[in-house]
Order: C-alpha cells, then sequence, then structure tokens
C-alpha cells in the first residue's frame, strides 16, 4: 500500500484588535470599518480637543488677567481693545472648535458613511461661525501687529516710515485675503456636506501667508528694539526695564509661531497650524502686562523720584538735574501713571547714574512700548 502525506494549512489566528465591524448603510448596504479606523478616528478627535483646550484655557486665563490688572482709564486704547478682542475671540473659537469635534458631525456612522441627514442645522451654523471667527482674529491681530509696527517706526524718516507702513498693510492684506477667500469656500462645502480635501492647498496657503505676515512685523519690531537697545548700552543704560521686557517678548512672537508653522508639516498632532494665532494673541497682551509691571515696580522703589514725589507731595519748580527740564518733573501725570519727562537738547543723561525718569523718557522719545502698560505692545492711547 501507497501512503499518501496529507498536508494540512492552518489559518493564521485569530487577532481580535484588527477584526473588521460591519456598517450598514440606510439602504442595507454593508460598509466595512476596520478596529484600528476607528481608534484612529478616536484618538484624532481625542487630540484635536486636547489640543482646542489647551488653547481655550489659556485665553481665557490671560484675558481675565489683562482685563483685572489693566486700568479704566487705559481701556480704551485701540491696541489694548483689539488684544482683548483677539482673546475673546479666541476664546470662543475653540468652544466652537470643541462643540463640532463632539457633535453630529463627529459621529461615528455619519463621519464613515458620510451620511449628515441627522445633521440639525445648528451644527452647520457653529461650523460655519468657526470658521468666521478665525478670519475675524486673523483680522484683529493683524491690526495689532500693524499699528504697534507704525509707532515704533515713529522716530525714522518719512520715506522710510511709509515704505515700512506700506509694507504692513500689503503683507497684512495678504494674509486676510487668503484666509478670506479660505473661509467663503469653507462655508460653502460645509453648507453642501462635502468634503474640502481638494482645496487643502488653500488652507496650507492661508496659513503660510499668516505665519510670514508675523515675521515680517516681528523683524521690523525686534530690529528697531534691538537698535535702540544697542545705543542705550551705548550711553551706559544698562538697567532691566520696558524696552528689554518687549524685545524678549518679540522674538518670542517671531520665533514659537515660526516653529508651530513649520511643525504641522513634520508631525501628526492634528491642527498644530491652529496655535500659531492662539501664540500671537497671548504674546501681545502678555508684554505688555509684563512691562508695566516692572515700570509699576519702578515707581514704587523707595528710590524712584515718582516715589519721592509722591510722599513729600512735589518737588521743587526748578530741577537740580541739569539733564531735565523741570516743567516735565513737576507737571501733571500722564495717564498711565508715569511722570513725563523730556531730555534737555543741550546735553545727555549721565551714563553713570542713569535714573528711571531717564530711562521711561528715553523709551517714550522713541515712540517705543513699555511705558504705556496695558495696550498690547504699549501703543500710546
Amino acid at each position: 500500500m501507497s501512503s499518501r502525506n496529507i498536508t494540512t494549512t492552518s489559518s493564521p489566528p485569530f487577532d481580535p484588535f484588527t477584526q473588521i465591524v460591519t456598517l450598514l448603510f440606510s439602504d442595507g448596504t454593508p460598509l466595512n470599518v476596520s478596529v484600528p479606523d476607528l481608534d484612529t478616528y478616536i484618538l484624532y478627535n481625542v487630540q484635536i480637543c486636547i489640543n482646542y483646550s489647551a488653547q481655550l484655557g489659556a485665553s481665557v486665563v490671560l484675558l481675565v488677567i489683562l482685563v483685572l490688572i489693566t486700568k479704566s482709564e487705559k481701556r480704551r486704547a485701540p491696541i489694548f481693545l483689539l488684544n482683548s478682542m483677539s482673546l475673546a475671540l479666541n476664546t470662543i473659537r475653540n468652544v466652537l472648535q470643541c462643540l463640532y469635534f463632539t457633535g453630529p458631525f463627529s459621529e461615528t456612522y455619519a463621519y464613515f458613511t458620510q451620511d449628515y441627514s441627522r445633521v440639525p442645522p445648528s451644527a452647520y451654523a457653529t461650523s460655519i461661525a468657526a470658521t468666521v471667527l478665525t478670519l475675524m482674529l486673523l483680522i484683529c491681530v493683524e491690526l495689532s501687529l500693524v499699528l504697534q509696527t507704525r509707532v515704533v517706526c515713529t522716530t525714522l524718516r518719512d520715506i522710510y516710515r511709509h515704505c515700512i507702513f506700506g509694507c504692513s498693510l500689503s503683507v497684512a492684506l495678504l494674509a486676510i485675503g487668503f484666509r478670506f477667500a479660505l473661509v467663503v469656500l469653507n462655508s460653502k462645502y460645509i453648507l453642501a456636506a462635502k468634503s474640502f480635501a481638494s482645496f487643502d492647498w488653500l488652507a496650507s496657503a492661508a496659513n503660510i501667508t499668516a505665519s510670514i505676515s508675523i515675521c515680517f512685523f516681528c523683524i521690523v519690531f525686534v530690529t528697531k528694539l534691538g537698535l535702540a537697545l544697542n545705543a542705550r548700552r551705548k550711553l551706559g543704560l544698562q538697567q532691566f526695564g520696558p524696552m528689554q521686557i518687549i524685545f524678549i517678548m518679540g522674538c518670542q512672537t517671531l520665533v514659537i509661531p515660526a516653529i508651530f508653522s513649520i511643525l504641522q508639516y513634520f508631525t501628526s498632532i492634528p491642527e498644530m497650524g491652529s496655535n500659531v494665532l492662539t501664540l500671537v494673541a497671548i504674546f501681545l497682551p502678555l508684554s505688555s502686562i509684563w512691562a508695566s509691571s516692572t515700570v509699576d515696580r519702578h515707581q514704587q522703589s523707595p528710590s524712584s523720584p515718582e516715589f519721592r514725589r509722591k510722599l513729600f507731595g512735589s518737588y521743587n519748580s526748578r530741577s537740580s538735574n541739569p539733564f531735565v527740564d523741570s516743567k516735565g518733573i513737576s507737571g501733571p501725570l500722564s495717564p498711565t501713571g508715569t511722570a513725563t519727562t523730556r531730555i534737555s537738547n543741550s546735553s545727555l543723561p549721565s551714563p553713570a547714574n542713569p535714573g528711571p525718569q531717564h530711562v521711561y523718557s528715553d523709551l517714550e522719545a522713541q515712540g517705543l512700548p513699555g511705558v504705556h502698560g496695558g495696550h498690547g505692545l504699549g501703543l500710546r492711547p
């Protein structure tokens, strides 16, 4: 008898983590979805909600702090209004984004079958409002940067000042134009419940132009402050004050948002680019808070002229300092609570013993922010 060798092939072991889940369309047609696909979708929603929630918390905290520590007479300044509005818009925007990713559009069946028949009109309104608020936030940020750049460049020659202001407007309008086009098209596709994947290039262009505009403004701002700090250092004025604070925060506003703009193309973290506008909206008023607290600390110091003036009532009719006009010292206080001084045209402050008044008057004479705390980066009312 001849024996036959019977070979049996064993099926691969069942892996429950990669099994297929069958969903049915409304007409009964099956749709197979794997468990890893479900895990990826759920993880994406969790990650993006964490991202927006972190932005929401940071915006709320800074908005409350900004409103509480800003004096009432400073709340009418354009920059304060723009920065406060930016934080408020960013707060609402992130709330709406979280509502979208936890709402009817993000239900498992609606997402995988693309069946949005049961999505209520309120969900469409929420999604469109989030895109519109992003445009409004960008407008507020760009206006704030344009105004602050205009203030920083007030001491330049007319031709340079006009050129920088024209370039600032062009860069800002370019970013706003791309964002406006994105909002219009995205809103149409939301109402039609269609995929917006074919216009990913437009979303990328809007993010890139916004990042370029922020970097442009910060380069102008940081360069002007850097030159002013270098000139002050040559005069021996090395005291750490508002100008150094604004310079540091300007560098952060330039570097950190740019890093997030680049990382969104090399990381799997969803909506990394959405942090760019949030960071700028946070850094702009944060620099003012830090600078104004430094000014107040100098004024409350027993060695400061402002403290002595409040303690003894007023100065003599003529100042003993030959470098400061006596009218500037004995005159009324400015709305920011600092004494407005004027440097004499015949001489400069002594590098050996620069007083706080010299520091702040030089800051104001350069048209730079810092002494007017509570106005974003310090634009005067």
